[in-house]
This record gives structure tokens, sequence and C-alpha cells, in this order.
């Protein structure tokens, strides 16, 4: 399982702002290769570190990566949304910082088999989690057009979605669309010209919409940060690596939200909400890859880390 390993992206940022206790109580909600939950372990002494993943292939990976620092880690198959079931099945009441690095690891994206990549030819999966139900081969080939071209503008920002939506529909009538590549060269044949001379590879968008509809991410995103919120201890930092805008959007107005409290029109001359902020930011500005970190890992490009505390 050793090559389930990506660079993890803002390791430094990450565990600075972390600010970890060697006897405190840590939770890495997306494990994939344990490139930050092993820093984090190895800062520990009578402290534990909780680590979740949905992706049982990631879970194995890290559980031989982890398996040096012995009952100091606890690895759990679930998603970051549900944490707080999984800390009260553990009996843990709270803990001191979480981590929640939201982008796909890279050998997600590298395995051709899990059919995430538009590079390789594979069957149409792209399941974190190979016990879902949810396919990106059913989401293809039984989604209404509508449907089809909200979940590529929605979550693609592919401003030629309704153009590749009505290519899928008349495609699929022939006969169904069962491989990445396939997927690929229709969306690539949709577009115009002018598209296709832009960097990026032209399905990369409907690649990434696809791929957050078939797990559901936004929803887990938004879910999972409320409960991240809740399950702090008071000074517990709360720490987010986002990849891309949808994400960072969500990320930035939850921790926002979380920090304001009172949601009284401010017209009204005293709060009658009752709400009182529950963290605090520690970064008003996202953190950003240094220019040495981007000499070693290129997929950090789009990176953001957002930190709050919990009061």
């Amino acid at each position: 399982m050793s090559e389930f390993y990506h660079v993890p992206v803002l390791l430094e940022p990450s565990l600075a702002q972390l600010a970890i206790r060697p006897e405190g109580i840590y939770l890495d909600g997306t494990l994939g290769g344990a490139g930050h939950a092993a820093q984090i372990a190895r800062r520990l002494s009578t402290g534990r570190l909780i680590g979740i993943d949905r992706d049982e292939t990631a879970l194995r990976a890290a559980g031989e990566r982890l398996a040096r620092f012995g009952e100091r880690v606890t690895l759990v198959h679930s998603n970051f949304c549900n944490m707080e079931k999984v800390l009260r099945a553990l009996g843990i009441p709270g803990v001191d910082g979480i981590l929640l690095d939201l982008g796909v690891s890279s050998p997600q994206l590298d395995d051709g088999s899990r059919g995430f990549s538009y590079m390789v030819d594979a069957p149409l999966d792209m399941r974190m989690d190979a016990s879902d139900s949810l396919t990106a081969r059913e989401i293809v080939n039984s989604y209404s057009y509508e449907e089809l071209r909200r979940i590529l503008y929605d979550y693609g920002e592919e401003r030629y979605a309704p153009r590749i939506a009505a290519a899928l529909c008349r495609a699929r009538e022939a006969a169904p669309i069962e491989t990445t590549l396939q997927l690929a060269e229709l969306i690539r044949a949709a577009m115009p010209p002018a598209a296709l001379r832009e960097k990026q590879h032209p399905a990369k968008r409907s690649f990434q919409a696809i791929r957050i509809a078939v797990n559901d991410e936004l929803t887990a995103v938004r879910t999972g940060l409320d409960a991240a919120i809740r399950c702090l201890n008071p000074g517990g930092r709360l720490c987010v690596i986002t990849f891309h805008s949808l994400e960072d959007r969500i990320v930035k107005n939850c921790m926002a939200e979380a920090a304001r409290g009172c949601t009284c029109p401010p017209e009204f001359p005293v709060c009658v909400c009752g709400k009182k902020p529950i963290v605090k930011l520690i970064t008003r500005k996202p953190i950003v890859p240094d220019e040495e970190e981007l000499g070693e890992n290129s997929r950090a490009r789009s990176a953001k880390l957002r930190v709050c505390e919990k009061l």
C-alpha cells in the first residue's frame, strides 16, 4: 500500500496553526496518504490522533504508514461529516484540533482504475468510498439534461455546461457512456474551438463536477464544518485546506457565521436572536503555498488554508 502516498500540501503552516500539544487529542478527518497525520502523531506523547477516511484503500495504506505510532493513533472508515458519531463511539467528548484537507489525493487521481482521471481509460466510477452505490456512470447515463447542466455549471463552473449536457444526452441515446476516455472525448467534441485552446484539459471542469456529485462533496463540507466546530474543545483549532472556489466559499462563510454570532438585521437596536460567537477567526485571509512549496509540488497551486479557534 506504500504507493498510496502524496506530498501533503501546506504541511508546515497546518502544523503551526494546529498548535499541537503533546498531550492533546487531534482529528484528521481526511486521512488520505497520512502525510499530515504522520507529522501530527510524531508530535504527540500521551496524546491521541483519530484518523478518518471514506476511502478504504487510503485507510489501509495509512494504517501501514502510521503503525509505528501504535495506540497513539486510531483509524476509522467513515466520512468526516460523521465525526461526532465516530468520536461518541470512541468515548471522546471533544478534541483539541481538527484538520480537513478537502483535496482529492494524488493516488486517487493517478490510479486510472478508479475513474477519476480523464487521461486514462477506465470504467466511469469516481467513488471515494467503494461501498457507496452512486457512480459517475449512473449520473452520466440517467440524469436529465437539466440536472446534468446544473451539476456541470454549479460544481465545475463550466460555462459550456448546456452544450456538454446536450451532447451527453444525445450520445447515450445510441449506447450507454461507459468509460472515462469516452466521456472525455464527448466533452471535448461539444466545446467550441476557442475553449480547446485553453491550457487546461477540456474535460477537467466537467470531471470535477461529476466527481463532486458522485461523492456529495459539498454537502459533506457543510455538515462536516458544523460538526467540527461542535467537536472542538475550547481553544481547539479547525484547519481546513481547500482546492477550489466552491469549497473555499463554503469554508469562509461557515467560519465567518460562527465567528459573527448575532444574526439580527443591522437596523435592530438590540440583539433579539441571542446568538453568540462560538469561534474566532485566526486567518482573515487564507494562507497559501509559498514559492518553495509550489516549486516542489505544482498540485499545491490552488490550495488555501483557513483557520478558526473555538471560544
